[in-house]
């Protein structure tokens, strides 16, 4: 069974066009108009294995805000797309990732119960064209996109770069992990039925 998804959302303010294979290797063309940005989901998608297709356009004469939430939301509904009905998959994933001498930690639950805890801090007002407070803010709209229970923490750490590329790269390792099948069960890892 493919693990692919393909969306595209339009408003006056962006157009965003995602493809996302789950069970890729990491390949990805990236364009959101945003180098940094560009660059983190590089990040996300060459650790986490997945193919990876984005291309934003954006009102960046305003500012990256809305390219980013967008881009978020469309990220988080192909990922909810991609992993289907949930059967089969181990749901739980996390990842401590060290990027010289910052230690993040991500934990996700693909749990169809979306909730963001975010614990990072940034000396920094702007990583290239991306504002740091961004950050935060395309991940809340992943964990809201994809129905998942998001937990993202910078355990140590100085330099502003390191620390968002942690946070990417971490979500990627844990995403991976969470979507990857578990054979032993069959049907959605839940007690309830269903997710």
């Amino acid at each position: 069974m493919e693990r692919k998804a393909s969306l595209r959302r339009t408003t006056k303010e962006t157009d965003i066009t995602v493809s996302l294979d789950l069970d890729g290797s990491g390949k990805n063309e990236i364009d959101t108009g945003i180098g940094f940005f560009d660059h983190m989901l590089d990040g996300f998608a060459r650790h986490g294995l997945f193919n990876l297709s984005v291309k934003a356009g954006g009102d960046l004469f305003v500012d990256c805000h809305h390219t980013i939430e967008d881009t978020g939301i469309v990220i988080g509904q192909a990922i909810l797309q991609a992993v289907g009905d949930k059967a089969g998959i181990k749901r739980y994933g996390h990842f401590i990732l060290p990027m010289d001498e910052t230690l993040a930690l991500c934990a996700v639950d693909l749990s169809g119960r979306p909730y963001l805890k975010f614990d990072a801090e940034f000396s920094a007002g702007r990583l290239g064209e991306l504002d740091t407070e961004m950050i935060r803010e395309f991940f809340y709209a992943v964990s809201y996109g994809g129905m998942m229970n998001l937990h993202l923490r910078i355990m140590d750490g100085e330099n502003n770069h390191h620390k968002a590329e942690a946070l990417f790269k971490s979500f990627g390792k844990a995403l991976d992990m969470a979507t990857r099948p578990e054979p032993r069960i069959k049907e959605a890892w839940t007690t309830k039925g269903t997710l």
